[in-house]
């Protein structure tokens, strides 16, 4: 399997090259060159795998030569192994027809750690053989932050360092990341928003020299091994509910557009996806996209979801590549617009093909809490604020012919924001019992203005603490 850039201007990688690199040289994302597909009896040959299995036997043909089947396999028990739930992503019935496919059971209790879980040990792995080190930088909106750094911590071949917006996660996931006191981390709070922090690693990943300084790598989703990761949940989902001879619908809460890429994925490599529903919050320039062609920069707002208070939707540039025809060029050019002037002009025809499987839907927070209140009263289910935006598309938008079951991605747990449930249903949400001391231990972060220079000044200065005796 090779890997080509959306942007076109990038030499080609396997998968251990795209891997460590994230980002392309030319700020274009990696996709495989050609996608894999399996029949309908490939397919049907995979039900009832266990998931640990099944993801190592989906991943298998992405990651060709560079992990040995043993190893991916053994990669994906150790992953999954320590998640509080034994199916992993376990699907739980709401309604007639209507699920939510619980993605919160590993160790920060968000989506996130479905892939980063497995990504951490492939770092691992790879650098291992090769003895190199990485410095991971990543941006967060709330949740892969606490996940990298969950995945990364202690690992002797990895720096980690996590941007966020300050004061604008809640308390639980930013104390998921600042309380970690292992020396190869470090969090750094940008004065800005979200989009802000996702500039700064962008800019970091085009320095070219920087990037070699650093070895700098990426566990956001513009690294497409964490696409690749989440591709094996949508599958269990839908391989339970009868495909591939049943189609399905998903609704995802999204931001950054990785998690939704990924059930493209899924239905690119043949599962029967009915629809994709892509659920966002009061910051909705994904819907109106889907809605009317619409996709303009608007300010970021703050929101009870804040892992989708987000305008700049890095995984978006993978699905335009497509709906282009692969045209990288065009990718090219419309990206760049995008960034000088703010607004993406897609082609009608490319839209028009997006709404053949995609739906938008937005909901402020009136309605999200108006939702959460819903779950709890009429289906006993206490959901965080995005995973509540989720099951609200779902209803919204579910595909006319209502034999095909819409699952929504439950993505967080709804101890990560218990002031919005609290408010909702009246019912506070407790952590587990491994974060029950959360709140009592010490936080170590440094609060900058979204300057490059002093980030990069920092994330030099992090690596050099960790260098081994004697290094340069």
């Amino acid at each position: 399997m090779r890997y080509v850039s959306t942007r076109g201007q990038a030499a080609s990688r396997d998968f251990e090259g795209v891997l460590l690199a994230g980002l392309a040289e030319d700020g274009g994302l990696f996709v495989p060159e050609a996608w894999p597909t399996l029949s309908a009896a490939e397919w049907r040959s995979l039900r009832g795998l266990p998931y640990p299995a099944l993801a190592a036997r989906l991943l298998a043909p992405f990651v060709g030569a560079t992990l040995d089947p043993a190893v991916l396999e053994r990669l994906c028990a150790e992953a999954y192994g320590g998640f509080a739930h034994p199916a992993v992503t376990p699907l739980v019935q709401i309604g007639h027809g209507q699920f939510v496919l619980e993605l919160f059971h590993g160790p920060t209790l968000a989506f996130k750690d479905v892939a980063l879980q497995l990504l951490g040990r492939m770092f691992d792995h790879v650098l291992a053989r090769s003895g190199r080190r990485l410095t991971i930088v990543g941006a967060t909106s709330g949740d892969t932050g606490s996940a990298a750094i969950e995945a990364c911590r202690g690992r002797a071949s990895v720096d980690i360092v996590i941007l966020h917006p300050h004061n604008r996660t809640s308390a639980v996931q930013r104390r998921q990341m600042t309380t970690v006191a292992a020396p190869n981390v470090a969090n750094i709070a940008i004065e800005g928003s979200f989009d802000d922090c996702q500039d700064l690693v962008k800019a970091m990943f085009n320095d070219a020299a920087f990037r070699r300084e650093v070895s700098l790598g990426a566990v956001n989703s513009i690294n497409f091994a964490r696409i690749a990761a989440q591709i094996p949940y949508y599958a269990y989902a839908a391989l339970a509910l009868g495909a591939p001879d049943r189609a399905v619908a998903f609704a995802v809460p999204t931001g950054n557009f990785g998690n939704v890429l990924a059930a493209w994925a899924a239905g690119r490599m043949g599962l029967p996806v009915e629809r994709l529903i892509v659920a966002s919050n009061r910051n909705d320039i994904l819907a109106r996209f889907f809605a009317a062609n619409d996709m303009r920069i608007a300010p970021v707002e703050p929101s009870l979801s804040p892992s989708m208070d987000i305008q700049v939707s890095s995984n978006f540039e993978r699905l335009l590549f497509e709906l282009l025809g692969r045209d990288a060029a065009a990718t090219r050019g419309i990206m760049e617009r995008f960034r000088a002037e703010g607004r993406m002009p897609v082609p009608e025809a490319a839209w028009a093909a997006a709404r053949a499987l995609f739906r938008g839907f937005a909901l402020d927070d009136p309605g999200t809490l108006s939702e959460i209140r819903r779950l709890h009263r009429e289906a006993g289910y206490l959901a965080d604020p995005h995973s509540a935006i989720g099951t609200a598309a779902a209803r919204a938008l579910a595909p006319e012919d209502r034999a095909v079951p819409v699952v929504a991605a439950a993505t967080a747990h709804p101890a990560k924001f218990p002031e919005a449930v609290e408010r909702a249903t009246g019912v506070h949400p407790a952590l587990p019992p491994q974060l029950a001391d959360l709140f009592e231990r010490e936080e170590r972060f440094a609060v900058l203005p979204p300057d490059l220079g002093a980030v990069q000044s920092a994330v030099r200065a992090h690596i050099r603490r960790n260098l081994p005796v004697g290094a340069a």
